[in-house]
């Protein structure tokens, strides 16, 4: 940890100027440089770092380890990974506008995050079922499911009406759309499904049409049991 109480620039000043004063006292100079040490190189502060800390990060003397990553971390989502690893919050519409995704304000900056590092592999799926699946699969975290219920009626295969067949077979251009949630309160899973929805519309070839079938984990004891976070009480 270096000692804030005097710029370490001072040692590069001639003897004349590194001398304590008559009191004891840390020379002034020593002192004033402090700001200029702050800005410039840093004094290993990882909330606020000076230029070269920006540039090469900065590590623990003790172990050499990365306590801030360099400045590759402003180009680093980092879905799951520490704030000192990567971007911070305010530069997630500026790495999305690179990607060209738009991000919408009711995200969470999880969301965010987790989206602008999956969105660029899906583009070159846009319009597929694989495409929507993956794209959905950024947002929620936890899968979709892409049915176009193409297949006849087989008993004990798809023989279920309005879950995996149709009678009469499924018209053309529709398909359903399974999405796993991860519960929380009822208005959060509604705004979510809204979103979710929106993803949909936007992603899907234009003369398609959907329903959209929300799937949420049933209560499961020691599995998901804890009511506003991994399940709901009621539909």
């Amino acid at each position: 940890m270096p000692n804030t109480d005097v710029s370490s620039y001072l040692r590069h000043l001639p003897a004349l100027f590194q001398q304590d004063t008559d009191t004891g006292d840390v020379p002034f100079i020593g002192r004033f440089l402090l700001a200029f040490e702050k800005l410039l190189t840093g004094l290993g502060d990882e909330a606020q770092p000076g230029l070269e800390e920006i540039l090469d990060g900065i590590r623990d003397p003790a172990s050499s380890t990365p306590k801030l990553a360099g400045i590759y971390r402003y180009f680093q989502p980092g879905p799951g990974l520490e704030d000192s690893q990567r971007t911070s919050e305010a530069f997630l519409e500026w790495l999305a506008g690179w990607v060209a995704l738009s991000l919408q304000e009711n995200w969470t900056p999880e969301e965010k995050r987790r989206f602008i590092a999956e969105i660029v592999p899906s583009y070159r799926k846009r319009g597929t079922k694989a495409g929507l699946e993956s794209v959905l699969t950024a947002y929620t975290g936890m899968g979709a499911n892409v049915r176009e219920l193409l297949e006849p009626l087989q008993v004990g295969v798809t023989s279920t009406v309005g879950v995996d067949t149709t009678i009469g077979g499924a018209p053309p251009y529709y398909f359903l759309v399974e999405v796993f949630f991860q519960a929380s309160d009822a208005r959060v899973f509604e705004d979510k499904k809204q979103i979710v929805r929106q993803i949909i519309d936007r992603e899907k070839p234009a003369h398609t049409y959907y329903d959209l079938v929300p799937k949420i984990p049933t209560l499961q004891i020691g599995v998901h049991s804890t009511v506003g976070v991994d399940t709901l009480l009621g539909d």
